[in-house]
């Protein structure tokens, strides 16, 4: 059966299990096997490991054994991996789309998103403090997933009759794996093409409108003729102010994505940067106000991400479940900020212009290190204080139920942290996460469209390109005017079913990683100017 034939039915059975299925579908991927009453208390109910979701043991668990596998290339190689990207070996008459340093910005503008504004935010408004430290683990362990799928995908990539490169692991599996496995590459390429529009797409433009919604309500208030929103059917509504939001997004992304990768590449290479240090840069200076809160908010994470307060639960097991969501939601937001293990980045990382997968490999390791240990944490040392995590559900319902403070959630909560912040700088500190997330969304969603753009590709060839670009733009829209629950269900389940073949094409294809791995470090490399 033609690879177009087998990707019609699989997205076809996707779309209708989701839509069909629906939110508790969507929460179920994250929950498995623990959605079912046997798993629920196994082995007893006062420590029920049964309800440890698949996902999360399937996620570390890979990451631990690769980081053994491959002697921790994640300490050992990450130098290296620094050298690669300052352009000291790059060969400009070498194969591919972008050099080391675009190829990096690419992915990172594509995980550099929503995630590390409102993500963070969200894991700290359900599973509190200790939910950071949970994040750290999840990147330190997937930046060995990063390094193994970046590597796998530029090592199968394939160079078009163009010049352009076409990768990622749907081309690991079908040609690492052998043709046998061709069903499980078509399995990821489709689950690619939804999570673009879902995780990449319809989360950071809802996001945008709904921050940018916020703003204009509380200079106009919320019954104005633009922001008052009117109910279109039962559970949704929409204002003329996230219409307006969905179709400048919707413009402004289009512009772009038409263009190909060579364009979008020169797009992140500058947005990238500038909006890091942009973000990081105004965290750094609320941080150094809090200067005396930094330590006790460390001490905070660790005692919270092991013993996080369960008194309400007011059974032993409870202490366990609560322990369990704060390790749930860092995992979660972890994995959807740094996307390691996901395979996206792999797709970035193959248009690499490098005749050494390895070394592009390398390169890709600094991304959960930017993306997670700095920027996720900036925006979680930043919530936590200025003491703006009081205003979660977490800290009403395990620590003080009698709070009468209002309840903040995704970028509302990160632009209050930053408000109360930057207050003794000027008063308009949340209007820093109001451009930081118009940035970070505009880039993920513009990495993201080439993403699902090599994925369909892989599976339909050039000719469904163009007609997938505009159901991107539309998604992007859709996006603005939806609904924050739904949204964020459809993107981690999207997530979570895009993982599997991944994992699994790098545990079977680990023993030709750690050879070429030995090959590669074993030779002199030398900056290409002395040659």
């Amino acid at each position: 059966m033609k690879k177009s034939t087998l990707g019609i039915i699989s997205l076809s059975i996707i779309f209708s299990i989701l839509i069909i299925g629906g939110v508790p579908f969507f929460d179920t991927v994250w929950s498995f096997p623990g959605n079912f009453d046997f798993f629920k208390t196994f082995p007893t109910e006062d420590i029920p490991l049964g309800i440890i979701p698949l996902m999360i043991i399937a996620l570390i668990g890979t990451g631990i054994y690769a980081s053994f596998k491959l002697n921790f290339p994640q300490v050992t190689h990450f130098w290296h991996g620094v050298k690669v990207t300052m352009g000291i070996y790059d060969d400009p008459n070498d194969e591919g789309d972008l050099n080391h340093f675009r190829a990096l910005s690419t992915a990172l503008s594509a995980t550099v998103g929503i995630g590390n504004i409102a993500g963070v935010a969200t894991a700290l408004y359900y599973g509190g403090p200790g939910a950071m430290f949970w994040m750290w683990v999840t990147a330190f362990f997937g930046t060995t997933l990063k390094f193994a799928e970046s590597t796998l995908g530029h090592k199968y990539r394939e160079i078009l009759p163009d010049g352009s490169t076409a990768g990622g692991p749907m081309y690991t599996i079908e040609k690492g794996l052998g043709p046998k496995w061709r069903w499980m590459a078509v399995a990821f390429a489709s689950f690619a093409i939804i999570c673009s529009f879902a995780t990449g797409n319809a989360i950071q433009s809802f996001t945008v409108s709904d921050q940018i919604y916020s703003e204009v309500t509380q200079l106009f208030g919320s019954t104005g003729f633009f922001t008052l929103k009117h109910e279109i059917f039962s559970g949704f509504e929409v204002s003329l102010q996230q219409v307006i939001n969905g179709l400048l997004l919707a413009a402004i992304v289009g512009s772009v994505i038409i263009g190909g990768i060579k364009r979008i590449g020169n797009v992140t290479g500058i947005l990238a940067p500038f909006m890091a240090v942009f973000y990081v840069v105004a965290g750094f200076a609320i941080l150094l106000a809090y200067t005396s809160e930094l330590l006790p908010s460390f001490g905070l994470i660790f005692e919270m991400a092991f013993n996080p307060p369960a008194e309400i639960a007011g059974v032993t097991s409870g202490t366990f479940l609560v322990f369990m969501n704060t390790m749930l939601w860092g995992v979660k937001r972890g994995l959807y900020s740094n996307e390691a293990g996901q395979g996206s980045a792999a797709i970035a990382h193959s248009t690499a212009k490098t005749k050494y997968s390895i070394r592009e490999g390398s390169v890709a390791m600094l991304g959960p290190f930017i993306d997670t240990i700095t920027i996720c944490s900036l925006t979680g040392l930043v919530i936590i204080v200025t003491g703006a995590w009081h205003h979660t559900l977490f800290y009403v319902e395990r620590i003080d139920p009698n709070f009468a403070g209002e309840l903040y959630n995704s970028s509302i909560l990160t632009s209050y942290a930053f408000k109360v912040g930057l207050s003794w700088l000027f008063s308009y500190g949340d209007k820093i996460i109001t451009i930081g997330v118009l940035l970070f969304a505009i880039s993920t969603m513009i990495s993201w469209s080439f993403y699902g753009d090599r994925a369909t590709y892989y599976l339909f060839g050039k000719k469904m390109i163009l007609p997938y670009k505009w159901m991107y733009i539309l998604f992007v829209f859709i996006g603005a005017i939806a609904q924050l629950e739904a949204v964020w269900a459809f993107g981690d389940a999207a997530l979570g079913f895009m993982t599997f073949p991944n994992l699994i094409s790098i545990i079977l294809l680990s023993p030709v990683l750690l050879k070429d791995m030995n090959k590669y470090f074993s030779e002199k490399h030398i900056p290409y100017k002395d040659k």
